[in-house]
């Protein structure tokens, strides 16, 4: 086993430990408060007073041990998911710096081919666009941390932006057309919205990047778009990937958050992608969910945003 998944294992390990150690810890606790509880109630119980006053001593004593418990044992995950985010980003820049720096050393030690240089260079160039997506993932996030962003809308079109970023998706994964799919729009409608472009396209590829991502038995993801409510525009990804089990649905939007017990030698990832998703799309006035049949039948994620009619005038955010 290699040293850094050991060393994560470890550290995983330790840190189950120690949230069992709060837990114990806690419940013995809350069992003196009890014991000690009656014992002042038993000896006090000709006197009301005394014995309300214990009542309500314990009620808050029991109270702050529980939120105590509580407090310790988020710490604890957040830490977790956090030590997970650093190994992942680690990993995510040291790979693609080391096979740039495989292939240049190559390049000047020994004669090459032409045929052979244009395939360096290309895998160089494909290494270097991955190496600038975790940059850029990781600067999104902290940008979205920000409460305050001045920035001013404008009218998209959906259709058009969608189209744009499963371009993108399939040049960024070597694909065939067919592996990423729009379903043409019933009634052959034009879909806007308004909002940040950057934003909304960053939004959309983590989705596509996340479908392929999870697809490693063969890609076919189909997307759709549609007017749901009347007053919505909703995209909808699907997938015939690894699936997911009905209690992650929601956690897989949390920061740093990826799904326990999936191969993580082999996917690799920094937690930060579904989370830009649900942000950006609640910047918008929108929202992200998922939905999946269970493990290994697929999933679907949807991107929800408010319809724009495209003759009304663009209006300033303001404070996103």
């Amino acid at each position: 086993m290699p040293p850094s998944i050991l060393s994560s294992t470890m550290n995983i390990t330790r840190r189950r430990g120690a949230i069992a150690f709060f837990i114990t810890l806690g419940a013995l606790l809350v069992g003196v408060a009890i014991t000690l509880n009656i014992g002042w109630i038993i000896l006090n119980e000709r006197t009301v007073a005394l014995a309300v006053l214990g009542v309500i001593l314990f009620a808050l004593l029991i109270a702050g041990l529980v939120l105590n418990t509580i407090f310790l044992v988020r710490e604890v995950r957040r830490n977790e998911r956090q030590n997970s985010f650093l190994n992942a980003v680690t990993h995510e820049l040291k790979t693609p710096i080391a096979s740039i720096r495989l292939y240049l050393e190559t390049l000047q030690r020994r004669q090459v081919d032409e045929a052979q240089r244009q395939q360096f260079y290309s895998i160089m160039l494909s290494d270097s666009d991955r190496l600038l997506a975790t940059v850029e993932q990781v600067l999104k996030a902290g940008e979205l941390g920000q409460r305050t962003r001045q920035l001013n809308r404008v009218l998209i079109d959906m259709e058009s932006l969608v189209t744009e970023c499963i371009a993108i998706a399939l040049q960024r994964h070597n694909l065939p057309p067919e592996a990423i799919v729009l379903a043409p729009i019933p009634g052959a409608v034009r879909l806007h919205t308004t909002g940040i472009p950057e934003d909304l396209r960053t939004a959309v590829l983590n989705l596509l990047d996340n479908a392929v991502k999870y697809s490693p038995s063969g890609v076919h993801v189909r997307c759709s778009l549609a007017i749901t409510r009347y007053t919505r525009v909703t995209l909808r990804i699907t997938d015939t990937g690894i699936g997911l089990p009905p209690n992650q649905l929601k956690q897989i939007f949390n920061r740093f958050y990826r799904v326990p017990g999936r191969d993580m030698t082999k996917i690799k990832g920094t937690g930060l992608g579904l989370f830009l998703v649900r942000n950006i799309a609640r910047q918008h006035g929108g929202d992200a969910t998922a939905a999946s049949p269970g493990p290994g039948l697929g999933a679907t994620l949807t991107l929800t945003l408010p319809l724009t009619n495209p003759t009304a005038p663009a209006t300033p955010i303001g404070t996103l």
